[in-house]
């Protein structure tokens, strides 16, 4: 079994994609119309036939109050994996990426968390 799509929750398609494909790097891999709204997935281009992350429409009634939730308490909505966490840091700060946490290490792990302006908040991450 593996992991195939995960989503995370947009306040507009349009935006969220020009933020994960213009600044975070990530490629588009499906945009089709489905009503008002798209199946908008994109993927790394370090694998274009892997894990889809899905930029999921957040009109559900639940979805609003649950993210505004996880920001409130500096929650991640999701994590992505770097190769240098400083690094990227300092390549997304520069192109105007706003970050609620600087980059961290905890152990083994060094994390910073940086607002995806779709109203999530997201982890990059890597391992040493």
């Amino acid at each position: 079994m593996r992991i195939h799509l995960t989503s995370v929750f947009v306040d507009d398609q349009e935006k969220a994609l020009r933020f994960y494909t213009d600044v975070l790097g990530f490629l588009k891999k499906n945009d089709v119309p489905v009503g008002t709204d798209r199946w908008l997935t994109v993927v790394s281009p370090e694998d274009p036939d892997g894990t889809e992350l899905l930029l999921e429409p957040d009109g559900h009634p639940a979805v609003k109050p649950y993210k505004e939730a996880l920001v409130n308490d500096g929650i991640p909505a999701t994590a992505f994996a770097v190769d240098d966490v400083p690094a990227e840091f300092k390549r997304l700060r520069d192109l105007g990426v706003r970050f609620t946490q600087e980059p961290l290490e905890m152990g083994p792990v060094t994390t910073a968390v940086l607002d995806d302006t779709c109203g999530n908040l997201i982890q990059i991450a890597h391992s040493s």
